[in-house]
């Protein structure tokens, strides 16, 4: 498994413990107890990494080639699940999948960014950049579930829309812009989980949701580390440095109320243990869901109007106001 920069420290420590062992069995020599003791380092240094997790870091995670991605998810947590195609405009995008499953038995419409698997896939998938195409065709199928009276749940991991001449050319603005107003006005109930990257109006085309949780190691933000920090230093290679200040994180975004809970991953990022992460994901998506499921489609439509009216409330600026 792929370690990450900052994860070396803990890789040469269980390479360690792994040549010791296998020196003993060689040997026949019992070095339990300096293993042992080797185990107990890298569990503490385990602790004390995860634990204090930098925004450059969390990035790092968020973008891991292994980490599980929409289709995973649809396949772990849902059931009975059916893809369509096509925007019925233009064509297919295959950097946005859909279609209709089951959650515990109720039918849903499941819509998400989908990155690749390996090269040839993310060339197919644009790198889980979608074009206007895609974000028509999940717009198809959020329409026919609110026709239908069927939940919605997305899931967002992009970097942002394509940027590209000839997407710039079928209306990305519009596209998003479009699914913006409409899910805000759909009376049936959405529940969005930023998986890997939320970024930019790529990421919010679908994220206009009742509830929006953020996986633990997941990052949502407005632009691309990459293009704030073309912006802020002239320099993309300073990526991880505007990171930092950018307040990407899971944490950062509960207190500003942009999101409404954080969804646990296993120690390390959801690519250790992909099974456990569907439990954990499956909980955290039906609980929500329920709590929604009695709400009228007006209750609904005034519901998520004022999650978005209360975004962005920093303690200071409350402070500023009750002091005048």
């Amino acid at each position: 498994m792929a370690e990450m920069p900052f994860e070396r420290p803990l890789a040469e420590l269980k390479a360690k413990i792994e040549e010791l062992r296998r020196f003993g069995v060689e040997k026949q020599i019992d070095f339990s107890d300096e293993i042992a003791k080797l185990e107990e380092r890298l569990a503490s240094l385990e602790d004390e990494m995860y634990g204090n997790m930098s925004a450059s870091q969390k990035l790092q995670i968020a973008r891991h080639p292994m980490r599980p991605k929409t289709l995973d998810y649809i396949q772990s947590v849902f059931t009975d699940f059916i893809e369509f195609h096509g925007d019925r405009l233009f064509g297919d995008d295959l950097a946005i999948v859909g279609g209709i499953a089951k959650l515990n038995g109720i039918p849903v419409t499941v819509i998400g960014h989908q990155k690749g698997v390996d090269t040839k896939d993310n060339i197919a998938r644009n790198f889980g950049s979608p074009n206007p195409e895609g974000f028509r065709k999940a717009l198809r199928l959020m329409q026919q579930a609110n026709k239908f009276k069927r939940p919605i749940i997305t899931f967002l991991d992009t970097k942002g829309a394509h940027p590209g001449k000839e997407a710039e050319e079928r209306g990305p603005g519009e596209a998003i812009a479009r699914n913006l107003m409409e899910m805000a006005g759909f009376g049936v109930p959405i529940v969005t989980v930023v998986i890997g990257e939320g970024g930019s109006g790529g990421a919010l085309g679908l994220g206009i949701g009742n509830r929006v949780l953020m996986m633990e190691n997941s990052v949502y933000s407005v632009i691309s580390p990459e293009g704030a920090a073309t912006i802020l230093f002239k320099d993309a290679t300073l990526s991880l440095k505007a990171a930092e200040a950018m307040r990407i994180t899971a944490d950062d975004l509960l207190e500003l109320d942009v999101i409404d809970e954080i969804v646990k991953e296993p120690k390390g990022g959801a690519h250790r243990d992909p099974e456990s992460q569907s439990v954990l994901m499956k909980e955290a998506i039906w609980r929500h869901l329920e709590a929604l499921l009695p709400m009228t489609a007006q209750q609904l439509r005034d519901d998520r109007y004022q999650k978005f009216r209360k975004m962005g409330r920093v303690a200071y600026l409350q402070e500023l106001v009750e002091q005048h």
